[in-house]
């Protein structure tokens, strides 16, 4: 009897200390995902949506191996998330929307009757200050026009060692002055495959087209210094694209940079595009700073577009490019 009471006083006891940690403001967190139910939550989403809104620390969601069927949000309320996958191809965050698809049940919550771009995403971050790691996002709705992967507006982004895997508009590096940070990443589409205003820094990631098309389509805004900037990046193709731009304007006044990146024979040698717009080359920023590979010859790049000298390649550092509204550098080291 005795053995009994100590027993369910240790549980009383370890229900209030998770109840009080899931309260807290101030005590790092992890839970874990598991779709098999051996963890402490089956979705991804559940496990967000259990926690203190507006934590001022660390909440680590470490998610087993397994598909994960869910239209993820990550909304302005829950930052300081880092969603860790047990493996980068073991976890795998998926949907099918797509603009045009007919919303379930007739209509979404403000009376749309269809996706659009802006909704089509398997996961949305809203939020600052989240970190996506070691795990895979796609969207298999195919080629039937928009259909985002990843759609992030959230400042402070980090994603680490993660597959972005879709067709049209993979990733929507979304909002202005949202400051994103993609390291050791596999990102694979076909028509501007990355594309959004944000201030995005590709570290060592391998792109991947599918079909003769674009990779690119910035709609910087023209009060921002900076946009898409690629570094030590590798560009590669699927046997059936073998006539890809490097990148379009989605706005006039569009910026992207490629430094130290290796391009596949499948880049053009003419490297960019205007998108049918002769205004579009006295406004944008197209440049390149020793390209190397099969398409990075710069001898037939357009005459709009510039081949940075050491010197005009200088400032490109992380500290210069996050630090257009405050200080921020991505901790690229391990948690």
């Amino acid at each position: 009897m005795k053995q009994l009471l100590l027993f369910f006083c240790f549980v009383a006891g370890a229900h209030a200390a998770w109840s009080q940690a899931t309260l807290s403001p101030t005590t790092s967190i992890t839970f874990t995902v598991a779709h098999d139910g051996s963890g402490n939550y089956k979705t991804i989403q559940e496990a967000v949506n259990s926690f203190r809104d507006h934590m001022q620390v660390r909440v680590t969601l470490f998610v087993k191996n397994g598909i994960y069927a869910e239209k993820l949000v990550i909304p302005s309320w829950k930052p300081n998330i880092h969603v860790l996958g047990e493996s980068k191809e073991g976890v795998i965050i998926t949907g099918d929307d797509y603009s045009g698809k007919a919303y379930p049940g007739g209509k979404d919550w403000i009376g749309n009757r269809k996706y659009s771009t802006y909704t089509s995403y398997s996961v949305f971050v809203d939020a600052p200050d989240i970190i996506l790691e070691n795990l895979t996002i796609r969207n298999t709705a195919g080629r039937v026009g928009q259909a985002v992967a990843l759609h992030v507006d959230g400042d402070r982004f980090v994603c680490k060692n993660c597959n972005l895997l879709g067709n049209q508009d993979t990733l929507y590096a979304a909002a202005e002055g949202s400051r994103q940070y993609y390291e050791n990443c596999y990102i694979e589409g076909t028509t501007d495959f990355i594309f959004g205003k944000s201030i995005s820094v590709f570290q060592s990631c391998t792109i991947k087209s599918l079909s003769d098309s674009f990779i690119t389509a910035a709609a910087t805004p023209s009060y921002q210094k900076y946009g898409f900037v690629f570094f030590d990046c590798k560009l590669i193709a699927d046997a059936a694209a073998k006539k890809v731009y490097l990148g379009r304007p989605w706005r006039p006044y569009a910026k992207t940079i490629f430094i130290r990146t290796t391009m596949g024979e499948h880049i053009l040698p003419l490297g960019w595009d205007n998108w049918d717009n002769a205004d579009n080359e006295k406004t944008v920023l197209y440049a390149e700073y020793k390209s190397t590979g099969p398409g990075g010859n710069p001898s037939k790049r357009v005459g709009w577009a510039k081949q940075l000298s050491d010197k005009e390649a200088k400032p490109y550092t992380l500290a210069n490019i996050f630090s257009a509204q405050s200080v921020w550098m991505p901790n690229t080291k391990p948690e």
